[in-house]
């Protein structure tokens, strides 16, 4: 398994960066149960440059726990992207991670995400750049190309390994497929072969169990696994990776009102004390956006267990802490697994995730 940069880390699982996911709560949660790098959730590097104070919440971490803490960013203008590095860095960033494979089409127009595809000169030159200004490891994340007549993968890791990319990580789906169809591991095992043992690579797409990962890793020869979706409710699927058991329904519930209590914080808290908030109504304003903006996660949670679409059902209809810590209590600590269940399924929306 080579080291990143000078990091060597416990072990070859990453947590994919997602937007309204990878924040602190999420990210210590995951490296607490055994992930070994949490990327923060894309964060703009025009707002880093502009001194953005919604911006720089994005970057708070766990210094306790988070190490090495990467932040990543997205934009196309390279100058921007390498004073935004240096914002990072002096907020505590060991790591730069550039995305380059959002395909969200806001990030795709301005030449940034997946928009990088499209010009691999640029991509070489944000990475030489940011190494050049902050004097830190630098990664990216691709994907195999901008559409099926465009599959450029090789190429931006032969640009990005001259720039000195650290690692490189690659979603094996193309700009035009979203996160649709099924995700191409051949494209790692080629990416792999390509690169050897200049730079790691990081295997990414549809990794949602242990059998999955140790066939991702069998099949491309990858150095590291990045799980998105597959942790979306199941933090603990990094600890099941490293030899460990899954969780308990005790566990569960503890984990999730945990989970629940300390996104309150982040979000309605920081909200609170951004906007100077004072009467007790504007605070529990500021409360019931963050109970509304966690019910995604307790969907996620709920994947896979007893009696799931019912209390999504009933979890679109709380807003206060009290009635979400209530129904988690009664909820998880009855709910058993659910395999069957889980496969009849269809409305757990993980897209929210994925940017």
């Amino acid at each position: 398994m080579l080291p990143i940069g000078p990091y060597t880390l416990k072990n070859r699982f990453i947590l994919a960066p997602m937007a309204g996911v990878s924040e602190m709560p999420f990210r210590t949660i995951a490296f607490e149960l055994g992930a070994a790098l949490c990327p923060t959730e894309l964060v703009s590097a025009q707002g880093l440059f502009r001194i953005n104070t919604r911006t720089l919440r994005y970057l708070r971490f766990n210094a306790e726990i988070e190490r090495p803490y990467s932040l990543q960013i997205f934009g196309g203008e390279p100058e921007v992207m390498a004073e935004a590095a240096v914002i990072g860095k002096k907020h505590g960033a060991q790591l730069i991670d550039i995305n380059m494979g959002c395909p969200v089409k806001k990030v795709t127009k301005t030449g940034a995400g997946s928009g990088l595809l499209c010009d691999p000169p640029r991509a070489g030159l944000l990475v030489k750049l940011i190494r050049e200004a902050t004097g830190l490891p630098v990664t990216a994340k691709i994907r195999s190309g901008w559409d099926s007549s465009q599959r450029n993968y090789l190429e931006m890791a032969d640009v990005l390994g001259a720039a000195g990319v650290a690692a490189l990580a690659v979603h094996p789906r193309t700009r035009a497929q979203g996160y649709s169809g099924k995700a191409d591991w051949t494209v790692i095992a080629d990416l792999k072969r390509h690169v050897g043992n200049r730079f790691p690579i990081i295997g990414n797409g549809d990794v949602k169990s242990v059998d999955d990962a140790t066939r991702m890793t069998e099949q491309t020869g990858c150095d590291y696994v990045m799980i998105g979706r597959g942790a979306l409710g199941n933090p603990w699927l990094f600890r099941e990776l490293n030899g460990g058991p899954k969780p308990t329904r005790e566990e569960r519930a503890t984990l999730v009102m945990r989970h629940f209590k300390e996104h309150l914080h982040f979000v309605a808290h920081e909200r609170v004390s951004r906007e100077k908030l004072s009467s007790e109504e504007e605070a529990a304003r500021a409360e019931k956006a963050g109970v509304h903006n966690f019910r995604k996660h307790l969907a996620w949670y709920a994947h896979g267990l007893s009696g799931a679409s019912v209390f999504r059902n009933l979890i679109n209809r709380l807003d206060t802490r009290a009635e979400v810590e209530a129904a988690v209590e009664q909820f998880f600590l009855g709910a058993e697994d659910d395999a069957h269940g889980a496969q009849e399924e269809y409305d757990v929306d993980y897209r929210t995730a994925l940017g």
